[in-house]
């Protein structure tokens, strides 16, 4: 039951971290507000529905989502709709769901308690807008992504978030060092740096190679509580020293590198206008491992992009088993309006991308497999996330795994606290995940 006077919001979030990100800042928006965060969309005043518009079944995903909330609501609750699909196509949205109380550019995500009326005195500060600058509450995992950047530079031929994101804009050091200080002081002891160009972080500013310094300032707060720093969103051109060095240098940056690489083709990834081949990624991979043989590698996939032909996929099978991935994921290509890619001819057929699709994962799920059996046996590290309500066991990750998208450690059900580092052995793997028994604190 709520207060006398007391209001609630509910927030669901789709779509990559950066939303995440996004969502934790609209809340901290409306508990400056005066608002009160609720368990389930059917005890909240204002359901917030944060959308994705990356790829036409994330938009799909979004519909269904704010559909459903505008049935599950209590009635007289106010439901906005922000994120990606209201920035990108809002009057639409605003004609074609007459169940939706507001649509919500990303200009006024930070002002939402106004925009729908709740009748509470301003409590926030007259003007406070930009997201990225806002407190959060801490969250309740001892995790928490930090968006280093908005926007994006690069002009991929697939992609539409240029459009609708805008041009990088970086924050500053000082800002991003002040969230992080507040979140380990609230006992988060992982943070996940993600921007749409994380390493071209700071370029905007005229600091190119800003990211190795911001690594360095923020490895300060190690004897505060930050255990671990990791990336995520690495466009393939800029891992290199002193970044790379950097990286396998600092104790808290954990040797984890998420690689955007969409395709190993050079003809292909130059008509997505994007760098590199899959020598030039082999070489940037097996340099890494040199250094450090226990790097972990992530990269994501783009099947049926126009003008592949089953030479190129062959040759994307062949990268993936020389290449040896820890984790990757496959999207079938998706036209986007107002790409350079929308227009281009020779897209594969849904039937045979779909077949390319199953070829990918199947490869990739054998490399996946085979890298976690490996781990049988030995000694990790691993930080625990939660405790299965359940089971009782404790679940947490190596640095290996980030989270919400790769696998999970299960820890026997006496080992551990959410937010400890506890040393383990591994007994088993199980699909994606490892079990482990607890060894030392």
């Amino acid at each position: 039951m709520n207060g006398p006077g007391e209001k609630r919001f509910y927030i669901e979030t789709l779509g990559c971290p950066k939303n995440a990100v996004d969502s934790d800042k609209v809340a901290a928006s409306l508990l400056a507000d005066g608002l009160v965060p609720a368990q389930h969309a059917a005890d909240a005043d204002v359901v917030v529905v944060n959308t994705c518009a990356f790829i036409e079944a994330a938009r799909e995903e979004s519909i269904e989502t704010i559909l459903s909330l505008a049935e599950a609501r209590r009635r007289g609750a106010r439901l906005v709709v922000t994120g990606c699909l209201a920035e990108r196509a809002g009057a639409e949205l605003a004609a074609a769901l007459p169940e939706v109380d507001a649509v919500v550019g990303f200009a006024a995500e930070g002002s939402i308690a106004e925009t729908v009326d709740l009748g509470l005195p301003r409590r926030k500060p007259s003007g406070v807008r930009d997201l990225l600058e806002l407190p959060r509450a801490t969250p309740s995992a001892p995790w928490a992504y930090v968006k280093i950047a908005e926007g994006c530079d690069r002009a991929c031929a697939f992609c539409a978030i240029p459009s609708f994101r805008g041009r990088q804009r970086s924050r500053s050091p000082e800002s991003i060092e002040a969230e992080v200080r507040a979140l380990v002081d609230g006992g988060v002891a992982e943070i996940v740096l993600v921007a749409q160009d994380l390493a071209w972080y700071g370029r905007d500013a005229g600091e190119r190679g800003s990211l190795a310094p911001l690594l360095r300032r923020l490895d300060r707060i190690a004897p505060d509580g930050l255990a671990r720093v990791r990336l995520l969103y690495l466009y393939p051109s800029e891992v290199r020293d002193p970044l790379v060095a950097t990286m396998l240098e600092l104790d808290t940056v954990v040797p984890y590198f998420d690689l955007s690489l969409q395709h190993c083709d050079r003809s292909l990834l130059r008509a997505m206008k994007r760098w590199g081949s899959g020598e030039q990624f082999l070489r940037t991979i097996e340099t890494i491992r040199s250094a450090d043989p226990g790097a972990t590698f992530r990269s994501s996939f783009i099947v049926g992009f126009p003008g592949e032909t089953e030479p190129e996929h062959d040759r994307l099978l062949e990268f993936l088993d020389a290449a040896q991935l820890d984790w990757a994921g496959f999207f079938a290509f998706s036209k986007e309006d107002g790409t350079a890619a929308a227009g281009m001819p020779g897209a594969a057929p849904e039937p045979l991308v779909r077949e390319w699709l199953r070829e990918c994962e199947d490869v990739q799920d054998a490399i996946t497999r085979a890298a976690r059996d490996a781990l049988v046996g030995s000694e990790v590290e691993v930080l625990v996330d939660s405790r299965d309500g359940d089971t009782g066991q404790f679940v947490g990750r190596t640095y290996r795994e980030a989270p919400e998208i790769d696998g999970v450690v299960h820890l026997n059900a006496d080992w551990g606290r959410p937010g400890a580092i506890v040393r383990a052995h591994v007994t088993d793997a199980v699909g994606t995940d490892l079990v482990a028994k607890g060894v030392s604190r």
